[in-house]
C-alpha cells in the first residue's frame, strides 16, 4: 500500500457542504478537496463517500413528483450521479488525483460475499494510488434518500474497510453545547467519547440540502466508536478543513475510543 505506514482516512461529504449551502455542487469545494488530498497523500490514503447526486441532476432538470417524491429522487440521483463524478474527475486529475466510483447499498454489508468483494475491490483501487468515491446506489435503495445523507454509509464502510479515522465534513464547526445554542454563541464539544452526551446536546436538526441532521452523524460516530475507529465532525465549508483539523488549527468534535 506504497509507505506502509500511512494513515487511512474515509471523508465523507455531505450535499450541504459540495454546493456550499447553495442548489449548485460547486467545483471550488471539490477543488478545495482535492488540493488537501495532493498535499496530504504521503501520509494519508483517502476513501471518499460523497453524496451530492441529486443536487448535481437538480442543475439539469426538473421532474415532475406527482406524489412519487422518493422515485423521482431516484431519477434524479441517476441522471446526476455520472455529473457529479465527472466534476470529481476532472478537478482530481488536474492535481494527478485519481479517482473511481463505487456504488453500494445496505444489502451489500448483510452479505458476507459481497463485504468481502468491496474491501478486495477498494484495496486493489488504493494500491494503485485510485480514490475510491462511494455513494449510495440510490437507483435500488432508498435507505440514505430518506434519512441520512450517507451518514450511516460513511460508518459501515470505515468498520468494513478498517479506517484510522472517519471525519464527517458537514455545515457547522462540530457538535455544539445545547445551552450554547440556547444562548446564540455556539461552542463546540471539542472531544468526547460519550456518545450518549452528544445526544443530549443535540437538536434534531436537518441540513438544508442534505437529508441528515446531527442524530444520523452520531450513530455514524457510534457505529465507528465499536470498531476502535475516531470520528471527527468538522466544518468542511472552510477551505483546507482536513489540514487545519489535523493541525489542530480550528474547532470541531473528536469522537474518541473509549
Amino acid at each position: 500500500m506504497g509507505k506502509l505506514d500511512k494513515k487511512r482516512i474515509l471523508l465523507k461529504i455531505g450535499t450541504n457542504v459540495l454546493t456550499k449551502g447553495t442548489n449548485n455542487i460547486s467545483r471550488g469545494k471539490i477543488e478545495d478537496i482535492a488540493q488537501q488530498i495532493a498535499f496530504l497523500k504521503d501520509d494519508y490514503e483517502f476513501i471518499i463517500v460523497s453524496s451530492g447526486a441529486i443536487a448535481a441532476a437538480k442543475q439539469f432538470v426538473n421532474l415532475e413528483t406527482n406524489g412519487k417524491e422518493i422515485i423521482v429522487k431516484q431519477a434524479l440521483a441517476s441522471i446526476g450521479q455520472p455529473h457529479l463524478m465527472r466534476i470529481f474527475q476532472e478537478n482530481f486529475r488536474e492535481l494527478g488525483l485519481l479517482t473511481s466510483q463505487c456504488l453500494l447499498s445496505y444489502s451489500d454489508f448483510e452479505r458476507e460475499q459481497s463485504k468481502i468483494n468491496i474491501v478486495n475491490t477498494i484495496n486493489v483501487l488504493v494500491e494503485n494510488s485510485y480514490i475510491p468515491i462511494i455513494n449510495e446506489n440510490d437507483t435500488v435503495a432508498t435507505d440514505e434518500i430518506k434519512f441520512g445523507d450517507n451518514d450511516k454509509l460513511s460508518a459501515l464502510t470505515s468498520v468494513l474497510l478498517n479506517v484510522d479515522l472517519l471525519i464527517i465534513a458537514t455545515n457547522t464547526d462540530g457538535i455544539y453545547i445545547k445551552e450554547s445554542i440556547d444562548a446564540n454563541s455556539a461552542k463546540t464539544i471539542k472531544e468526547t467519547s460519550n456518545v450518549e452526551l452528544l445526544r443530549e446536546q443535540i437538536e434534531n436538526s436537518v441540513s438544508s440540502q442534505g437529508t441528515g441532521g446531527m442524530t444520523t452523524k452520531i450513530e455514524a460516530a457510534e457505529i465507528a466508536q465499536k470498531a476502535n475507529i475516531e470520528t471527527w465532525i468538522l466544518n468542511g465549508l472552510n477551505d483546507n478543513f482536513m489540514i487545519n483539523a489535523i493541525n489542530n488549527k480550528i474547532e470541531f468534535t473528536k469522537i474518541i475510543i473509549q
